[in-house]
C-alpha cells in the first residue's frame, strides 16, 4: 500500500478529491413526496432484468439520511461531492407539472454541502428517465430532448446559484447502446433503430441543455461525463487493428464526434446512416457547444477482435480475452495503463477542456471481518494504481483537474442489484448501517492532503 501523503505530493496543490453517487442507486423513497416511477422503477420490476428482482425502493434511504450522509461526506475529508438530480421527483412526468417538494429536497442537500464547505458537482440525467415518457418513445422520441432542456432549465432557476459545476449526462454509452440495443439496462431494449435514435437525441439533449444552463447560469462550469472506453485489439493483425478502430468510433465517436467535432464518425454514418432518425440543420452546431470540462468515468479496458461473421453488424467485434489475470468480483479485468493510453488517444483525437475522472472504482465485496473491519485489499490496490496514472498525467502536462472515487458508499448496482459493492463505505441494507471500509480510511487520508500548502499552484 502506497503512503497516501507520498500519493498526494504527486498531485497539484489545488487537485480536487471527491467522491460520487448517482440518485436511484441511493436515495430510495421511490414514491415520497410528488415522485413518479422512473424507466428503471418499472425496468426492476419485470421478471428476469435485475439480479434477484432488486430495485431501488429503499437503496441506501438517502432521501431520509442525506444529514448523516453529507457528514459522512465530510468525514471522508474529500472537498467535493458528485451526485444526480431525480428528474421524476422534480418533473414527475417529464413534462407538465414541476413538483417542488422534489426540488425542496435538493435545495437542502445542496445548501447542507455548503454549510459543511464542500462543493457541488451535479448530474442532471443518470439513467432515471420519468417513466411517462416512454409514452412518447423515451429517447427514441425527439420530443424527450426538448422536455429535458426544460428540466435542465428548471433545475439551474431553483439550484443553479449554488452549484460549482453541472453535467447534463452521466455516461450517454449505458443510456444508448446498454439501454436501447444490448437490453441490459431499462429500458431494456434491443434494436439497433432505437438505440440510434437515442443517440442522437441523447447528443441534441445534451446540446439543449448546455444553451439552457448556459442562459439560466452563465457562471456555472458545464460539462458531459463520458465512460469513454480503452479500446485495445486483440491482436497485431491489420483485422483486428481495423476492428478496434471501427469499436473506437462505435463506442466513443458515437458521443465525442458530435459534442467535440460536430460530426458523427465517417464509419458509423457510412454503415449505420441511413438507419439513424433525421439530424436536423443546426442539430450539430447545438450539440457542439464549447464545454468548460469533460468527465472520464474508468474502469476496465474494451479488447475486441474482429467478427468476421457474414451478418456480423457494425462495428463487428467480439470480446478478446483478458490480459492481466486480476480480475474485480464483478468479473472486469483491472488495467491501468489502459486508462493511460485512453486519455492520451482522446487528447490526440478531439480538442477537449480541462478533466475530471469523475468516476473510477472496483467492485470488491469483502464483507465485514469478525473485528468490525472491512478489510479490501484489492480496492485499494486498485485505487492506488488508477490514482498513480492520474498523477502521471497532470505531470505530463495534461489538464486532470480533480478525481471522484466511485462510490461513496456500496449501493443499487443498475443490473447486478445489491451483489455488487463499489463502495468505500460499506451499507448493511438491513439496518443502514455504514462502515467505513480499509480503502475509505485511506482515500481519507489522501484527500485531507487537499487543497495542500506544500505545493501549492504556481
Amino acid at each position: 500500500m502506497t503512503d497516501p501523503k507520498i500519493l498526494a505530493a504527486r498531485f497539484p496543490g489545488d487537485f480536487t478529491f471527491g467522491v460520487a453517487t448517482a440518485a436511484y442507486q441511493i436515495e430510495g423513497s421511490t414514491k415520497a413526496d410528488g415522485r413518479k416511477p422512473s424507466i428503471w422503477d418499472a425496468f426492476s420490476n419485470m421478471p428476469g432484468r435485475v439480479h434477484n428482482r432488486d430495485n431501488g425502493d429503499i437503496a441506501c434511504d438517502h432521501y431520509n439520511r442525506w444529514e448523516a450522509d453529507l457528514d459522512l461526506i465530510a468525514e471522508m475529508g474529500v472537498s467535493a461531492y458528485r451526485f444526480s438530480l431525480a428528474w421524476p421527483r422534480i418533473i414527475p412526468e417529464g413534462t407538465g407539472r414541476i413538483n417542488e417538494q422534489g426540488l425542496d429536497f435538493y435545495d437542502k442537500l445542496i445548501d447542507g454541502l455548503k454549510a459543511r464547505g464542500i462543493k457541488a458537482f451535479a448530474t442532471l440525467y443518470h439513467w432515471d428517465l420519468p417513466l411517462a415518457l416512454m409514452g412518447d418513445g423515451g429517447w427514441a422520441a425527439r420530443s424527450t430532448a426538448y422536455a429535458f432542456q426544460r428540466y435542465a432549465k428548471v433545475v439551474m432557476a431553483r439550484l443553479g446559484d449554488r452549484l460549482d459545476s453541472v453535467a447534463t449526462f452521466n455516461e450517454p454509452w449505458c443510456s444508448v447502446w446498454l439501454s436501447h440495443l444490448y437490453g441490459e439496462h431499462a429500458p431494456g431494449e434491443r434494436k439497433m433503430e432505437a438505440a440510434l435514435a437515442a443517440m442522437h437525441h441523447t447528443n441534441l439533449a445534451h446540446g439543449l441543455a448546455v444553451e439552457a444552463i448556459r442562459h439560466v447560469t452563465p457562471n456555472v462550469p458545464v460539462g458531459l461525463v463520458l465512460n469513454a472506453h480503452s479500446v485495445i485489439a486483440g491482436s497485431d493483425s491489420a483485422e483486428d487493428s481495423a476492428a478496434a478502430e471501427r469499436a473506437f468510433d462505435f463506442h466513443n465517436g458515437a458521443f465525442f464526434g458530435p459534442v467535440f467535432k460536430g460530426e458523427y464518425p465517417a464509419s458509423l454514418l457510412s454503415a449505420l446512416g441511413d438507419r439513424m432518425p433525421k439530424v436536423e440543420d443546426g442539430d450539430l452546431a447545438v450539440i457542439s457547444q464549447k464545454l468548460d470540462w469533460w468527465g472520464l468515468n474508468y474502469y476496465t479496458p474494451m479488447r475486441v477482435l474482429a467478427d468476421t461473421a457474414e451478418d456480423a453488424e457494425f462495428p463487428a467485434t467480439k470480446p478478446a480475452p483478458f490480459v492481466e489475470t486480476a480480475v474485480t468480483d464483478i468479473g472486469w479485468e483491472i488495467y491501468a495503463p489502459a486508462m493511460k493510453l485512453l486519455v492520451e488517444d482522446l487528447y490526440r483525437r478531439y480538442d477537449l477542456p480541462e478533466c475530471y475522472v469523475t468516476e473510477n472504482g472496483a467492485c470488491d465485496n469483502t464483507d465485514i471481518g469478525a473485528d468490525g473491519t472491512i478489510d479490501d485489499t484489492m480496492r485499494l490496490d486498485y485505487y492506488v494504481e488508477h490514482l498513480g496514472v492520474v498523477a502521471d498525467l497532470a505531470r505530463d502536462g495534461y489538464p486532470m483537474k480533480g478525481y471522484f472515487a466511485w462510490s461513496l458508499m456500496d449501493n443499487f448496482e443498475w443490473a447486478k442489484g445489491y451483489q455488487m459493492r463499489f463502495g468505500l463505505v460499506h451499507v448493511d441494507y438491513q439496518t443502514q448501517v455504514r462502515t467505513i471500509k480499509q480503502s475509505g480510511k485511506w482515500y481519507r487520508d489522501l484527500a485531507a492532503q487537499f487543497p495542500s500548502g506544500n505545493h501549492a499552484p504556481a
